[in-house]
């Protein structure tokens, strides 16, 4: 889509589902995650990642009511999930998971206003606050400060 051509309702509903495959992604990530996680020093990261896995399933259910709300039919593939062996490299997977999703949300609030559609943009700030969090508590447990955001 033209970054300069009016966003029309049917390529927003086609961004909301491409969110949502991605909110689908991170609740299989982080159900996996949570419970193939190893390590002491990953018991409590393990335990939040079970929180977040239930957060991202209300973000996707939220999507999929703003999809419904503007006629369109939610997805039913979540994109693809990367997975390994080591505990680092799968906090960093939903790390960039994260970061992503807070900038494709930055992008949708812009989008759903310069619409009229203040009702969508007011959702997605609550789900984008939650994103935050996870991403904060993702650099946390991979002991590294916030890393920014440009979008």
């Amino acid at each position: 889509m033209s970054k300069d051509a009016p966003l029309t309702r049917k390529g927003f509903i086609e961004l909301l589902n491409e969110d949502l495959a991605r909110e689908y992604q991170a609740i299989i990530a982080y159900v996996i995650y949570s419970q193939t996680i190893k390590g002491a020093q990953f018991t409590d990261i393990a335990r939040e990642l079970q929180v977040h896995a239930g957060e991202e399933l209300s973000h996707a259910i939220l999507i999929a009511k703003q999809i419904d709300y503007l006629n369109g039919t939610p997805v039913t593939t979540p994109k693809p999930v990367k997975t390994s062996d080591k505990a680092e490299d799968m906090l960093r997977f939903d790390l960039e998971n994260e970061k992503q999703t807070i900038i494709n949300y930055r992008e949708r609030i812009r989008q759903a206003e310069a619409m009229g559609e203040f009702g969508i943009s007011e959702v997605l700030r609550k789900i984008i606050a939650q994103e935050q969090e996870h991403f904060t508590d993702l650099a946390g447990a991979l002991g590294i400060d916030n890393p920014a955001i440009e979008s």
